[in-house]
């Protein structure tokens, strides 16, 4: 039976990985997902839990011990941040490529330079086209949530794409909060064994990542492409299941008091609680403002983000990294392109926020909430920006 548990995040998170039985762990310690792997290393070197730890020399070997544990049929984990995830990044297009469900749990971290531990999205951002699954948590029992739907997600035979679970570095990694943990039982009702279709094996020889020649490699990147695209409905079908199962539903794009919102703030992690604060304070003063939070990432879910802002006549779209001389940032040119296609014409506004850290407050999304109601005079701005 599932029990309720006060711990770190990161520490609750490698449980979770325990519990779905995985088989290697290749990693390298970055802060701050270091917590997640050092916990890993324990559980293995005390017997707790079955598996290979790869203690490697860096994240580039990580990603590449799991791109070869994955290929021979292992069920596969690995965890990162920011400088660390950018080492990483040149195999993380090739576990991709090759279709391999690795799993892996970034603790969102600013790029250098100057040199940042804390937290916001440009990790997130760097990694959007290595052609991975990504999703982001909100709080630690998402993140405990998202794992088991990461593996069943991955290793699905319509899917067999890696998948990235996102969570904010400190502000969730290091943080003990109350989450519920499924049970060894409960979690293999979910989660069934790995059945790996194509691997690596001496007694039947294959070839995985020859050589694409031009003649061949537009029509891979296409095939890719279309994978990544058909996995959105297995993404749904896997959290419906969950949410059947125990409880706790997750959906593509999630809103909160957008009903007759006039304006919608658009987010993504866990500065949306924040949000839901402000919000219910502006609605607490006769204003129209609700919130719309991003779940999936990759891949977008262009439908369900359309239905869930439909009827509004602002949107304050939030981006917590610099799209660096863009006209706004990742999150809002993604929007912004949507709606363009659709025919559909709201303000729209972008927002840099909470960049290396910085606080987003209560404060900070009512001043959005009020200043997107007035005409676009910069393609973004800069939340609390000191002149």
């Amino acid at each position: 039976m599932a029990k309720r548990i006060g711990m770190e995040v990161s520490i609750a998170a490698a449980e979770a990985v325990a519990l779905a039985d995985v088989d290697v762990i290749a990693a390298y310690p970055i802060t701050p997902q270091t917590h997640i792997v050092e916990h890993l290393s324990e559980l293995v070197a005390n017997g707790h839990l079955d598996a290979e730890f790869i203690p490697v020399e860096s994240e580039h070997s990580a990603m590449s011990c799991c791109v070869g544990s994955s290929a021979a049929g292992a069920r596969t984990f690995t965890s990162t941040s920011s400088q660390g995830f950018a080492l990483m990044s040149e195999i993380c297009y090739i576990a991709a490529g090759l279709r391999l469900p690795i799993v892996m749990l970034t603790a969102n971290r600013a790029l250098s330079a100057p040199i940042n531990i804390w937290n916001d999205h440009a990790d997130m951002m760097m990694s959007r086209d290595t052609g991975w699954i990504q999703t982001v948590a909100e709080n630690g029992q998402e993140v405990l949530d998202l794992v088991f739907h990461a593996f069943r997600v991955a290793e699905d035979h319509r899917v067999l794409l890696p998948v990235m679970v996102n969570l904010d570095g400190f502000i969730l990694s290091h943080m003990i909060e109350p989450m519920i943990l499924l049970d060894k039982e409960e979690v293999d009702s979910y989660l069934p064994p790995y059945k790996p279709k194509l691997r690596l094996d001496p007694q039947n020889p294959l070839t995985m990542g020859p050589v694409g020649m031009p003649e061949v490699y537009t029509e891979a990147k296409v095939a890719h492409d279309e994978a990544l695209k058909a996995a959105l409905p297995v993404i749904v079908e896997a959290w419906k299941e969950f949410g059947d199962k125990f409880g706790r539903h997750y959906n593509p794009v999630e809103t909160y008091k957008t009903d007759d919102a006039e304006t919608i703030i658009v987010s993504m992690g866990s500065i949306s609680e924040t949000a839901m604060s402000a919000v219910d304070a502006m609605r607490g003063e006769g204003k129209k403002v609700g919130l719309a939070r991003i779940r999936l990432w990759r891949p977008f879910p262009q439908d369900e983000f359309v239905q869930a802002v439909k009827g509004a006549k602002n949107l304050a779209v939030i981006d917590r990294a610099m799209t660096l001389n863009g006209v706004c940032g990742a999150v809002c040119a993604e929007v912004k392109s949507i709606l363009y296609d659709r025919n559909l014409h709201p303000n729209v506004q972008n927002y840099i926020a909470g960049l290396g850290g910085r606080d987003v407050t209560v404060q900070n999304f009512t001043e959005m909430a009020e200043d997107v109601t007035s005409p676009a005079t910069e393609a973004y701005k800069i939340i609390n920006v000191r002149e």
